[in-house]
């Protein structure tokens, strides 16, 4: 934890508010975290990023007993001529690896990581922000959900662009600073402060003694 954020601002811990919240989770794959997935195969992991679900299933668990929801994004490469995936030329300059059948609809490697299942919802994504061009938001107002508790990867990337599409939709939310990662510690950190002016940024620990008094 970087000492220098502040986790000690309080939650609402009502059942009413947990109700209307939604754990999202994004981009927590088995393309991206798995060995066999696409990124595992080619060596582009982090050890920060693998130890992610194990810490974030126990908030999962204590949602849905709250009553709250469990949403999960998913990086899509969307096939395109001849069954080859769209991708974008920032990304395949990237990572190069990238391709056919990473990444797809209804593959094993698209899916959540077993150990973050089940979810209420799949949001598919073609960009880092889960709000473009996707149904999270129309979801997210007939389910009557105005807060996001929002964990994954990467900080500086899925997760810093999702907090702030939500943000200029007035929707309230909460960073989990231990349930992110990026790459390495320091973008992670970097990427976590510049949050602080538009979501609240908490921890695991305290999110779930507050789920657990709800």
């Amino acid at each position: 934890m970087n000492p220098a954020i502040d986790v000690s601002a309080g939650i609402a811990s009502s059942m009413t508010a947990w109700a209307q919240t939604a754990l999202l989770i994004v981009d927590l794959q088995n393309d991206f975290l798995h060995p066999d997935g696409a990124y595992g195969r080619n060596g582009t992991s982090s050890e920060n990023i693998a130890a992610l679900p194990a810490r974030v299933a126990p908030v999962a668990a204590a949602m849905r007993a709250t009553g709250g929801m469990v949403v999960s994004t998913h990086f899509t490469l969307v096939s395109g001529r001849n069954g080859k995936p769209i991708i974008s030329p920032h990304l395949l300059k990237l990572r190069p690896f990238l391709k056919q059948g990473d990444f797809q609809v209804g593959s094993w490697g698209h899916d959540i990581v077993n150990e973050l299942k089940p979810v209420d919802a799949k949001i598919e994504k073609v960009a880092y922000s889960a709000f473009y061009q996707t149904r999270l938001e129309w979801l997210l107002r007939k389910l009557g959900i105005s807060r996001l508790l929002v964990c994954g990867i990467v900080t500086n990337g899925g997760v810093a662009s999702t907090v702030r599409d939500a943000h200029v939709r007035d929707i309230d939310v909460l960073v989990l600073e231990d349930g992110c990662a990026a790459f390495d510690r320091q973008t992670h950190r970097t990427a976590i402060e510049s949050l602080q002016t538009v979501a609240r940024i908490v921890a695991i620990e305290q999110v779930m003694a507050e789920l657990k008094s709800a």
